[in-house]
């Protein structure tokens, strides 16, 4: 194993190679001084050029960093991630068709990692049938440059399944804490692990090379064998970064590292606006031990909930990073946790989203159609892609989307339980036709799915009919607030009710001891033994 320093190792990238990217989201632990080397070779050298960057999670603070460095003219031909949205200048790029970008899910790319590194031919699975994923829609297409199939449709026993083609790695950047003299990592400071061994054992099947920045450096032997998340065999190279970050905004937190665990007390509280009021909702779907996953956005609050109304230890929750129990951080922070009880490799939480694990998932909806379709990938001419969306909205027992019913200068005000529209958002956020399917409501329903809407004024669910209403906050006029600021008509139910004052309340609601009971068959075994 060689020490090089990150321009020595952007030097190695050829025109047209394809650069496979570590981390996730905001920085954790993404290889940052590589990712930024290489932005300070192509603006010196013009080199390398039409490079294809390949990551399952999106890279990028929302600004400059991550993978928004690569947009320059002429050094970026092809991305292929998860979510495109944080890094926006990519993200122009391909609403401007200027690079070949496509957005599969999360999952579906992490798991391939694993596919290439046995050199099986791709990746079968169930997962994005019937979204914009599907050939017989967009075939993950972001851009019309885009004109390869990265999917297909196949038949096999009898079902319908997508198959995901494998790449070919030429470069992979990965990140750890530590590197011995023998190149073994370890990952001791990360918030995640990610699929770091899987990607280099990817790259080592395809003959490419494996570079990986971290933190430090010790002698040979030092590292406990068990600590090594990428042995020292599939390292080609090492780059030290001493002031690498854990995540883009935090330098380090010891709890995110799993060092140690903070008292509930301590977790951040939310103010009493449209954002808690939708967290607040969607905690109530919570059920006791329920297996359940936070998205990123609005729902990352529900965590926050939990803690405040002290049910976090009552519940499970996860994010698709690989975190279990505990409490998912938010904002540039989201794909971290406190608390948890395990940090898994990500394509493995993958396994046990797509076989059904989770008993209820909390994503965000930006869009929602009569149908019950709900797009997040692309809208307003803005491409974002769905991350691991599709995974879990495809496969959780229960969905519960949360979001505001409008968009856009949306201002509120909340007194005595009740709620108040001080102002109303530019934009209607259910709409007769979403920009493209996300999650599609009608092969929710085939599937036997419960799925609900929670807004800060009014909860909808998927039934046969499409979208009903079944809730509106009280001090919300129905017709004025809620009807005439959708893009249809819902269904209304015959047992419409208003939604639970304590939602609208500056005091805790008192969940604990009131969440549902828990919707799981037991085990016939363990029944049979007295053991359930």
């Amino acid at each position: 194993m060689r020490v090089i320093t990150a321009e020595a190792a952007a030097a190695l990238l050829k025109d047209g190679d394809t650069v496979l990217i570590g981390g996730s989201g905001s920085g954790h632990a993404v290889p940052e001084s590589l990712i930024e080397a290489v932005e300070r070779r192509f603006l010196s050298e013009g080199a390398p050029r039409d490079i294809t960057s390949l990551h399952p999670v999106g890279i990028g603070d929302r600004s400059h960093r991550g993978v928004s460095r690569f947009a320059k003219p002429g050094l970026l031909k092809r991305i292929v991630c998860g979510t495109i949205v944080d890094a926006p200048a990519v993200a122009e790029m391909a609403a401007a068709n200027q690079v070949e970008a496509y957005t599969l899910p999360q999952g579906a790319l992490s798991q391939l990692m694993r596919e290439i590194a046995a050199g099986r031919p791709g990746l079968l699975t169930h997962v994005g049938l019937h979204t914009f994923v599907d050939p017989r829609q967009a075939g993950g297409r972001q851009s019309e440059r885009a004109k390869d199939d990265l999917v297909e449709l196949v038949q096999l026993a009898g079902r319908e399944w997508l198959f995901y083609k494998p790449f070919q790695i030429d470069v992979a950047f990965l990140r750890g804490t530590t590197a011995d003299e023998d190149g073994n990592i370890s990952m001791e400071d990360e918030a995640i692990f990610g699929e770091m061994l899987s990607m280099a054992q990817a790259t080592r099947r395809c003959g490419g090379l494996v570079i990986v920045q971290v933190k430090r450096l010790a002698q040979r032997g030092a590292l406990p064998g068990k600590t090594v998340k990428i042995p020292g065999l599939l390292v080609d190279l090492v780059v030290v970064d001493a002031d690498q970050m854990q995540t883009y905004q935090t330098r380090q937190d010891p709890a995110f590292a799993g060092q140690i665990r903070i008292p509930l007390d301590a977790f951040p509280k939310l103010p009493l606006d449209e954002r808690k009021i939708v967290a607040r909702r969607c905690a109530m779907e919570l059920q006791d031990g329920a297996v359940c996953n936070i998205g990123s956005g609005i729902c990352t609050g529900i965590g926050i909930i939990a803690a405040e109304e002290k049910v976090l230890d009552s519940i499970v929750l996860t994010n698709e990073q690989g975190l279990i129990g505990g409490a998912p951080a938010s904002g540039l922070d989201a794909g971290a946790a406190r608390n948890y009880a395990a940090m898994v490799d990500q394509p493995y939480q993958f396994d046990f989203y797509d076989g059904g694990g989770l008993d209820i998932a909390f994503l965000s909806a930006v869009e929602v159609d009569p149908r019950s379709n709900v797009n997040i990938s692309r809208f307003a001419g803005k491409v974002v892609g769905v991350g691991g969306f599709i995974n879990i909205s495809q496969n959780a027992k229960k969905m519960v989307f949360g979001g505001t019913l409008t968009a856009g200068g949306l201002k509120i005000e909340t007194g005595d339980g009740k709620l108040r529209i001080a102002q109303e958002g530019r934009h209607h956020k259910f709409v007769e036709k979403v920009g493209q399917v996300s999650y599609s409501g009608d092969y929710g329903r085939e599937r036997g799915q419960e799925t609900i809407f929670v807004t800060e004024r009014a909860v909808f669910r998927s039934s046969k009919d499409g979208l009903e209403l079944i809730e509106v906050a009280p001090g919300i006029d129905l017709q004025r607030e809620v009807l005439d600021q959708m893009g249809f008509r819902p269904a209304i139910s015959k047992d419409l009710r208003l939604m639970d004052e304590r939602i609208f309340r500056s005091e805790p609601m008192q969940l604990a001891g009131r969440l549902q009971p828990r919707k799981r068959p037991l085990n016939e075994r363990l029944l049979a033994a007295g053991l359930a």
